[in-house]
Order: structure tokens, then C-alpha cells, then sequence
């Protein structure tokens, strides 16, 4: 470890919350390093109307300003995907044929959508395809929404974008069980229920149906998929962190910090 450096804090994930981080401590003269492997999930939203001061921005522009801005405090930043992160007398971070060395590590590399195989799927994706209620949800507005899903929790999700956003919803699940539970609460909210695959979106320039496999086709204009999403963590598996009874998030105290002493998840 001799003649190793060692810096303050090395920062996993170049998303709004690491490059917040990042400015931060860059500003508090803390020597910091910025590891991002690119191509995350804000770097695919083509138009972002909820961040502050902005109109309207791409995820592209507000990623690369974050960094010109991060840089200009002393942040250093690298481009490579870590792999594994271990705790010795210093953190350890691997990320291709390098290893670094801190004394504290952000996690902030976010979540990858689940997303199902609809033809078509990309080229809508992020402009009226969208999977995030509360980053897109406002641009459903009166507009003719189909939700597809899998479970209960996208049945919830009807109800609700049906009193926020758009009375015009048709809701398609995947599975073979019609929740009974919520036929009538859909009935009432004149939701149609459809149960049944997507296989293709119809439209060049603009959505105008989805179909499904057995060849129906429902006129839409926007879609919200709601199959949940993955955690970028697959490097913390060594630290043996502790999660909450599902198994999912990560347990952390008031100010974020794991269940290991020095390493933060954002």
C-alpha cells in the first residue's frame, strides 16, 4: 500500500445524487474521485421538466454540465465499471484492471428498468413510452394512456394516474389472473381491464397503438410500463450490507450511511 493514493472519497455513479455529491466535496477541498461507467438511466430521459431552474433539459445535458461543473472544483473524473468494492484498512475499488483506495465511498449508481420485449420499445422510449410516474407522469395529461404491468401495485398505479393525469386509461396486465379484489374499483374509475402480451408498438413518428399477441390493437398515444427496476449494486456483494425484510433496499441511517461504517448509498 505504500505509495498507493489514497483519496478522501470516491464516488461510484455520475447521477444527479453523485455529481451533487462530487460538487460538494470538491468544494469542501476534499481530494475526490468520480467513477462512472455512462449510459445510466437519466442519460436516456430526452426531456426533464421537474429540475430546478430548468424548463426543460435533456438528462444528457444536466449529466455533462454536472461534471463541467464538478471539475472546476478539483474533482477528478474516470470512466470504468467497478466491479467489486472490499473493506481492508482503507475501501478498495476495482473497477477493469485498476484498484483504488478511499477512506469513504458514495454509491449512487442507480437502478436499470425492467423492460419488457415490445418491438419498437426504444424508439418510443423516454418521448411516450415512459416507466417513471413521477418524472413523467405530467406528461400523460389528458392524453390516451395505456399502462402495462404485472402486478397489483400497476393496478394502484391506474387509480391513480386516472385522478392525477388522464381520465382516458386502459390498463393491460400481463398475468392470467384478473384481480377480482379491484374489478369493481376499475369498473367504477371506467378503467378497462385487458389481460393479455404487447408484442408491438404502432406508429412512426407518433405512438397510435399498442398490440397485443393475439393480434387486438388499443389506441394509445402514451404508455407508462411498470415492471420495476434492478439496483447497479452487484459490486457491494462482497460487503455483505444489510437490507430491509424484502431483501431489496439497503438499511441506512439519517445521514445515508450503510450498515458498514464509511460507505453511503444515494
Amino acid at each position: 500500500m505504500a505509495g498507493e493514493k489514497i483519496y478522501d472519497c470516491i464516488i461510484i455513479g455520475a447521477g444527479p445524487g453523485g455529481l451533487q455529491a462530487a460538487i460538494y466535496l470538491g468544494r469542501y477541498n476534499r481530494d475526490v474521485l468520480l467513477i462512472d461507467r455512462g449510459g445510466g438511466r437519466t442519460q436516456h430521459a430526452k426531456h426533464i421538466e421537474n429540475f430546478l431552474t430548468q424548463r426543460e433539459i435533456s438528462g444528457q445535458a444536466i449529466i455533462e454540465t454536472g461534471m463541467e461543473q464538478a471539475r472546476s472544483f478539483n474533482v477528478g473524473i474516470e470512466q470504468g465499471l467497478v466491479t467489486k468494492v472490499l473493506k481492508k484498512d482503507y475501501f478498495e475499488i476495482y473497477a477493469g484492471d485498476k484498484k483504488y483506495l478511499s477512506k469513504f465511498v458514495i454509491v449512487s449508481s442507480g437502478v436499470r428498468d425492467n423492460l419488457p420485449q415490445i418491438e419498437d420499445l426504444y424508439k418510443f422510449l423516454g418521448i411516450s413510452l415512459f416507466t417513471c410516474v413521477d418524472c413523467d407522469g405530467y406528461k400523460t395529461t389528458n392524453k390516451k394512456l395505456v399502462i402495462i404491468g404485472n402486478s397489483i401495485k400497476t393496478v394502484h398505479l391506474a387509480i391513480a394516474m386516472r385522478e392525477m393525469f388522464t381520465k382516458d386509461i386502459t390498463l393491460i396486465l400481463y398475468t392470467d389472473k384478473t384481480p377480482e379484489e379491484y374489478k369493481e374499483e376499475l369498473e367504477e374509475e371506467h378503467i378497462p381491464l385487458i389481460i393479455g402480451r404487447p408484442v408491438k408498438i404502432i406508429g412512426e413518428e407518433k405512438m397510435e397503438a399498442i398490440e397485443l399477441q393475439d393480434g387486438r390493437r388499443f389506441e394509445c398515444e402514451v404508455i407508462m410500463s411498470h415492471f420495476g427496476f434492478k439496483l447497479n449494486d452487484s459490486f457491494l456483494s462482497e460487503l455483505k450490507l444489510k437490507r430491509d425484510l424484502e431483501g431489496f433496499k439497503y438499511i441506512v441511517n439519517s445521514i445515508y450511511e450503510s450498515s458498514l461504517s464509511g460507505l453511503y448509498i444515494v
